[in-house]
């Protein structure tokens, strides 16, 4: 770009960027330069930085809303994990309810029996130790609901109740007089009762785990779960099906 030179009366020519190479022997407007020049050069230099500034800010506002967008999701599959764990467990504080009413009846009735068939001492203290051990499982599965080995120590601990139970009852139909007490069809009235609500709560207590297991396991939810260590939780279920029955005797 000529530019005359009044002090000298030579032409000067404005380096430009992307300009052909000037001839030798020209001047540049890092030479020479007058004020009015240099604003001139800088708007043509001006002119070819702004379109990649703009494309720099684009990418970097891009990433920003990527990291924006991957972090709200996180965050939705975190809360979505507790919200199924929180689940679960309530259900099984629904179960431990049953359990703690369970094991108060138990004592009772074992009282009551033992009036009448003194003997069979050996079936009642089955039934009290089955009682003790059970209820012991079922404070280290309410303090950690879900925990694979707390859940599995209470299912073999009440099955081998029910099936201390299953026997006592056996033996109180050989006495009629036991048979036809008040009391003890009153209670056994309320631990078959008991048996059932536990039975429910035990269902929707495993649905709720499944919900929560089947969660954690999906992509991309299983990556937020191996972070943030949401582990596996474990059924409340009993293999046996007899097992599964709550013992019934009717002694009307």
């Amino acid at each position: 770009m000529p530019v005359p030179d009044t002090a000298g009366g030579r032409v000067m020519r404005l380096k430009v960027p992307g300009s052909p190479v000037k001839p030798s022997g020209e001047m540049t407007v890092p030479d020479f330069a007058s004020p009015g020049e240099f604003s001139i050069a800088r708007r043509a230099l001006a002119k070819h930085t702004f379109p990649m500034v703009s494309i720099l800010l684009g990418i970097l506002l891009a990433i920003v809303a990527l990291v924006v967008i991957a972090g709200l999701f996180a965050i939705g599959q975190y809360n979505g994990l507790v919200a199924l764990r929180n689940r679960f467990k309530n259900a099984f504080a629904q179960i431990d309810v049953q359990l703690k009413r369970r094991y108060d009846l138990i004592p009772n009735l074992v009282e009551t029996a033992k009036g009448y068939i003194k003997h069979e001492r050996e079936t009642l203290e089955a039934v009290t130790q089955a009682r003790n051990l059970a209820q012991s499982a079922g404070g280290r599965a309410a303090a950690n609901p879900g925990d694979p080995r707390a859940m599995k120590e209470l299912a073999g601990a009440e099955a081998g109740l029910t099936g201390a139970l299953g026997r006592l009852m056996v033996v109180a139909e050989a006495y009629p007089d036991l048979k036809a007490n008040q009391n003890m069809m009153q209670l056994t009235e309320e631990l078959t009762s008991t048996e059932n609500k536990v039975a429910f709560a035990r269902q929707a207590y495993n649905d709720s785990v499944m919900s929560y297991n089947t969660k954690r396991e999906l992509f991309p939810t299983n990556i937020i779960a191996g972070i943030f260590q949401f582990q596996a939780a474990e059924l409340f279920q009993i293999d046996n099906p007899e097992e599964k029955q709550a013992p019934k005797v009717s002694f009307s």
